[in-house]
Formats: structure tokens, C-alpha cells, sequence
């Protein structure tokens, strides 16, 4: 018996194995519907026609979907078409939130159409009362898969067995 617990223990935890090259993940909450519009809310706005971007400051909050991002300064740059959004450049600290799980970091990149995310700086991402964290994280939004780079920590919480 102890050791089929601990077997499936191991086999839980695999996902979130530490490695010093890289970890791949699979965080199913932190997906998001890329078609969904994107609200951006800011104590203030700044719009260069020139080149194509707009920056966002203090208290920026976005939302898509069910997917929350808090940060301090946000930069968008347009697609061509001037209507669609290519990338988001958010630092100052970030921190992501969607259902349970949750994401923070110094910075991060975002890509809207494809659903690409890139957190960079002390990334944690956290799923219920399990962790993992390094200093890179790139990740589908569409899948919710994505991989921790470099040099890897786990907090992995088993679940207790039930008592009869």
C-alpha cells in the first residue's frame, strides 16, 4: 500500500519536476480565448500615432477572458492594420490570475492573436497549494502549456488520503 501511494505520489509530481534546463508545465486555468476583447484600465494613457503604441501607467489592470493582469506600466504596440493588438510589454511587477492559479513576475510579454506569453524575473506559478518558480516561463494561453527555464524550484503539496 505505501508503496503504490508513493508511486502515485511520483507520477503527480512529474509535471513539476525541477531541472536546470528546463521544466515543461501544464497549467489548465491559465488558458485564455484569444478572440475575447482585451479592456485595459489605467490611471493614465499615452498615445503615439508614429509609431504605434500606447502606454499604460499605474494601476493597469487587463482583462481577457477570464484572465486578470496587474502591473504597473504597460506598453501595447498595434499591428499595421492600427486596429488589432501585436504585442503587450508589461513590467514594474506583473502578476497574473485566472481561476486558482496565479502567475507573477518582474515582466512579461504578451502576444494576443497567438496567445504567446513570456514571464521574465522571479516567475512563481501557482496552482492551489502547489508551486513552481525560475526565471523564465514561456507559455501558451491557448494550451496552457508552456516550460520554466532555468534553474527550477517545486513545492508540490500531495493530496491527503481520505480517512475512512
Amino acid at each position: 500500500m505505501l508503496k503504490a501511494w508513493l508511486f502515485a505520489v511520483a507520477l503527480m509530481a512529474a509535471p513539476f519536476g525541477a531541472a536546470a534546463a528546463g521544466t515543461d508545465i501544464a497549467f489548465g486555468g491559465l488558458k485564455v480565448d484569444s478572440t475575447q476583447p482585451v479592456k485595459v484600465v489605467a490611471d493614465q494613457l499615452s498615445v503615439n500615432q508614429n509609431d504605434g503604441t500606447a502606454i499604460f501607467t499605474g494601476n493597469v489592470v487587463v482583462t481577457q477572458g477570464d484572465m486578470t493582469l496587474q502591473t504597473a506600466h504597460l506598453q501595447i504596440e498595434y499591428a499595421q492594420d492600427k486596429k488589432s493588438i501585436a504585442r503587450m510589454l508589461a513590467d514594474g511587477g506583473v502578476k497574473m490570475a485566472a481561476g486558482s492559479e496565479a502567475a507573477s513576475s518582474q515582466t512579461a510579454e504578451y502576444a494576443p492573436e497567438t496567445g504567446d506569453l513570456i514571464m521574465r524575473g522571479d516567475v512563481l506559478l501557482t496552482q492551489g497549494a502547489s508551486a513552481i518558480s525560475g526565471p523564465v516561463l514561456t507559455m501558451s494561453l491557448r494550451t496552457g502549456l508552456g516550460t520554466m527555464e532555468g534553474r527550477v524550484t517545486t513545492v508540490f503539496t500531495p493530496t491527503q488520503p481520505k480517512k475512512n
